[in-house]
């Protein structure tokens, strides 16, 4: 039995949550405080938006997938949804036309500035309905203030809910409602004082499969029955952008392939490495069969 294993059947995926234009500039350290002058040694725009990162690869990975996010009517919104044309999109409206937009410095070393330009304001009644949640294989609901109400509608279904909440700290308020509704919870360590101990916390409060990215180091996870070790898989750094929405699509697209937790583990790791390795934001390109060639080793910790 895996997590996914709850008689429905069903192997589509509602996704809820951000998409975004980003603005994208490569610099050799991120800038410190103070007045400066910072050179870059490249930019570029292109798609962002941590919903629009798991369905890029969830797509490519052939899982079913709805994208449900807000645009405004603007430029921007015309690129994203160019962008995200291999998506299957339900786009609500953003009150003031506008649609989210960010500048992102990205340093050498893997270190990322991002600076939210547009944040919009969904509409009233943006978001799948309870009848499409509920006829759902999973939701994946992603921090963002108007997607809460999507949370208790996907529990009251018995609809699995898989939830990243990015570098929660375990005490922050904004988090809590996604990690507490969370069948899966997908962390990055980047401001947790003790990864281990988060992640037997969410176990111990109903969590069926708890994660956490380390970067380079791979990830730690953790379910009923223990601790896994999830080793990095190879990968030739390029941009980080959507390396963690692309570690979750991995995951989930084991998981409803019927993969067992280590292998879909494995999965997730090559998944990540692979959006590392593109300057794509997640893995537009990625296979199963490339996942499961990648070989991951994932053990009991």
């Amino acid at each position: 039995m895996t997590l996914l294993d709850h008689g429905r059947g069903a192997g589509d995926v509602i996704v809820v949550g951000p998409a975004s234009w980003n603005t994208l500039v490569r610099v050799p350290t991120l800038p410190t405080g103070g007045s400066q002058t910072v050179f870059a040694t490249g930019h570029r725009t292109a798609l962002g938006g941590t919903s629009a990162g798991k369905a890029v690869t969830l797509t490519a990975l052939g899982v079913p997938t709805r994208l449900h996010t807000v645009l405004g009517m603007d430029a921007a919104a015309e690129r994203i949804r160019a962008a995200l044309a291999p998506v299957d999109v339900t786009a609500w409206p953003a009150v003031a036309g506008r649609s989210e937009q960010h500048l992102n410095l990205m340093s050498d070393d893997g270190g990322r500035l991002s600076v939210y330009l547009e944040l919009p304001t969904a509409a009233p009644g943006a978001g799948p309905t309870a009848e499409q949640i509920a006829a759902a294989g999973a939701v994946v609901v992603d921090l963002a203030e108007w997607t809460m109400p999507v949370l208790a509608m996907a529990r009251a279904a018995g609809t699995p809910v898989i939830c990243d909440v990015h570098d929660d700290d375990g005490l922050a308020a904004f988090q809590r409602p996604w990690a507490d509704a969370a069948d899966l919870v997908l962390v990055s360590a980047d401001r947790l004082a003790d990864p281990v101990a988060y992640l037997r916390d969410r176990v111990a409060r109903g969590c069926a499969l708890a994660v956490c990215t380390r970067g380079a180091e791979g990830a730690l996870a953790c379910d009923a029955d223990g601790l896994w070790q999830v080793d990095p898989a190879p990968a030739v750094p390029v941009d980080s952008n959507g390396a963690g929405d692309a570690f979750l699509a991995g995951l989930l697209a084991g998981l409803l392939a019927g993969r067992d937790t280590p292998s879909a583990l494995g999965w997730a790791s090559a998944a990540g490495a692979a959006a590392v390795s593109s300057p794509e934001l997640g893995a537009p390109d990625l296979t199963r069969e490339t996942l499961a060639a990648a070989g991951v080793r994932v053990r009991r910790a």
